[in-house]
């Protein structure tokens, strides 16, 4: 594995596709940042996939952007061994949480004809990132522990070290491949994501966590409604 080219070159990559196509697209096709929801097609499934992966995966982003912006208080917060396991726990809990979401949709995806029918290829492919990424994360919490404090003393300064223009793969190098392959794998997500339905979340606000269930009545009888109604 080239570390210099994947840890040092590709991240870069990833950030100017990014920003680049994410922008040129919401100039000529605004229209196109929707999630493209099918909700309307089916929604018990939908709902078992879409709420535990959306809440799932909020949270543990939430987790690695703390570590990221604030990797002295973590440290801080460790020093308490009970303090640790609480952290490591629930972080450990909300990416099971986001895996039997993410495995809802796309068995959904999968079972149900009217929902297979409107996913395309695109779809398919960043459904199988995310599954990947969520994967490999369970994995190395579990076979590596403790990850919130070696995440802040060695991939925080990593990423500070891209921020600054001088990367610095030396923190990174001696990592495990599992690790490693987290971590690309998260910048190929980044680099397709403004060519995918992802794009939805970078629309504010965003209400999709607090917003309404939507109602839809199928082969409805006008003569009962009218006699509910009276």
């Amino acid at each position: 594995m080239n570390d210099y080219f994947w840890l040092g070159t590709l991240p870069y990559i990833s950030v100017f596709v990014f920003l680049l196509v994410t922008i040129r697209r919401y100039r000529i096709r605004a229209f196109s940042y929707s999630s493209l929801s099918s909700q309307f097609l089916e929604n018990q499934q939908h709902f078992w996939g879409s709420v535990p992966f959306h809440y799932g995966i909020l949270v543990v982003l939430g987790g690695h952007i703390l570590g990221f912006l604030c990797p002295k208080a973590i440290l801080s917060w460790n020093v308490a061994p009970l303090r640790l396991l609480v952290l490591e726990v629930t972080g450990l809990a909300f990416a099971v949480l986001t895996l039997v979401g993410l495995a809802n949709i796309m068995i959904r995806r999968l079972r149900f004809p009217k929902a297979r029918r409107v996913t395309t290829a695109g779809d398919w492919f960043i459904y199988c990132g995310l599954l990947v990424q969520v994967v490999t994360g369970i994995a190395i919490a579990v076979h590596y522990g403790w990850g919130s404090s070696w995440y802040s003393t060695s991939l925080t300064p990593w990423l500070w070290s891209l921020v600054k223009f001088s990367p610095d793969i030396s923190y990174i190098a001696p990592m495990p491949l599992l690790v490693k392959v987290h971590i690309v794998n998260a910048f190929l997500i980044l680099l397709v994501f403004p060519f995918t339905r992802l794009v939805h979340i970078l629309v504010v606000p965003n209400p999709y966590l607090w917003r309404k269930t939507q109602v839809v009545i199928w082969n409805w009888d006008r003569k009962k409604i009218r006699k509910s109604a009276d």
